[in-house]
C-alpha cells in the first residue's frame, strides 16, 4: 500500500498529514481521520488504519501540538482545529471527504458537519458529546489537572517525546488541553439539521453519557422500528467493555462497524 506524508502550511502551523492508498479512479470519497487529545495518528488509529485503507484512500492528520505537528501561540479549541482541517483539505485539493473523528477529533468532525457541510459526505463522531451536558463531570476535572508526571511512562509521553518538534513543551500541551475551548455546545436544531449521514459510536463506560448518545441518535432520525420504517442512514454503535481512552481497542468490531457504514449507499433523497 502506498503511504505518503507531508506538511501543510495552515494558520501558522506546519500540519503533518499522511495519505494511505491512492485516490479511487472511480471517484470514491477519501476518509479523513481526526485523533483525540494527547493522541496522534498512530496512537489513535494505528490498529485500524490498514483495514480502513484496504478499500479507500485514507488521509490522517496530527492536530496542533500533537504528533509531528508543531505548536503555536494559540489556545486549543474546536473551532481553531476545524479551521486547520479546512485548510488541510484545501491544501490537498480534497473537495469532499468522509470524516471520522474520535473525542477531540469527533468534536472537530461534528463542527465540520455543521459549519462546512459541503466538505462532508458521511460523518463518524466517536466518544464525543454535542453539548457539555452529555459529558461526565469527572472527565473534565481530570483533564484540567494533568501534569507531565501523571503520564510519565505512558505511550502518550513516549510518542510525544519521539515525534514532537517541540519535545520540551509537553506540559504546555497538557495546559492547553486542560483549558480546551469546546464552545457552548450545539443546539438540538443544529444536530438534526446535519446533512451527512452520521454514525455515532460510544463506549458503554465512556466519558460520554449513554442517554446523551441515544438523544444524539434521535436527533439524527434514529431510534425507530426499522422493520416498519426502514433502517435510518444515521446510526449508533455502543462498544461493549470500552472506556474513553480505550475506545478503539475492539479493533475488529470497530472496523466492521465503520466500514459497513461507509460502504452503505448514500440516501437518494
Amino acid at each position: 500500500m502506498s503511504v505518503k506524508s507531508g506538511y501543510a502550511p495552515v494558520n501558522g502551523l506546519q500540519m503533518y498529514y499522511e495519505t494511505h492508498g491512492e485516490p479511487d479512479s472511480a471517484g470514491g470519497t477519501p476518509l479523513l481521520l481526526l485523533h483525540g487529545g494527547l493522541f496522534n495518528i498512530d496512537l489513535q488509529f494505528g490498529q485500524v488504519l490498514p483495514g480502513l485503507a484496504a478499500g479507500r484512500q485514507v488521509i490522517a492528520a496530527d492536530f496542533q501540538g500533537h504528533g509531528r505537528t508543531n505548536d503555536i501561540d494559540r489556545p486549543l479549541g474546536t473551532e481553531a482545529l476545524a479551521s486547520d482541517v479546512v485548510g488541510l483539505l484545501a491544501h490537498l485539493g480534497v473537495q469532499k471527504a468522509d470524516v471520522y473523528g474520535f473525542s477531540v477529533g469527533g468534536a472537530v468532525a461534528l463542527h465540520l458537519g455543521i459549519k462546512h457541510p459541503e466538505l462532508v459526505r458521511k460523518l463518524i463522531v466517536s466518544s464525543v458529546s454535542y453539548h457539555p451536558d452529555g459529558d461526565r463531570s469527572e472527565n473534565a476535572d481530570a483533564v484540567g489537572e494533568m501534569t507531565v508526571d501523571m503520564i510519565a511512562g505512558t505511550p502518550m509521553e513516549a510518542e510525544y517525546l519521539a515525534k514532537s518538534p517541540n519535545p520540551d513543551k509537553l506540559q504546555d500541551l497538557l495546559n492547553k488541553l486542560g483549558s480546551y475551548d469546546i464552545g457552548g455546545g450545539w443546539a438540538d436544531e443544529d444536530i438534526s439539521g446535519i446533512a451527512a449521514p452520521t454514525l455515532i459510536t460510544v463506549g458503554d463506560c465512556d466519558a460520554v453519557k449513554l442517554d446523551h448518545a441515544v438523544k444524539f441518535l434521535r436527533l439524527r432520525g434514529g431510534d425507530v422500528n426499522g422493520d416498519f420504517h426502514g433502517v435510518p442512514t444515521s446510526q449508533l454503535a455502543v462498544l461493549p467493555g470500552s472506556t474513553h481512552f480505550f475506545g478503539m481497542a475492539r479493533t475488529a468490531l470497530v472496523l466492521d462497524i465503520v466500514t459497513t457504514f461507509l460502504d452503505a449507499p448514500m440516501p437518494t433523497s
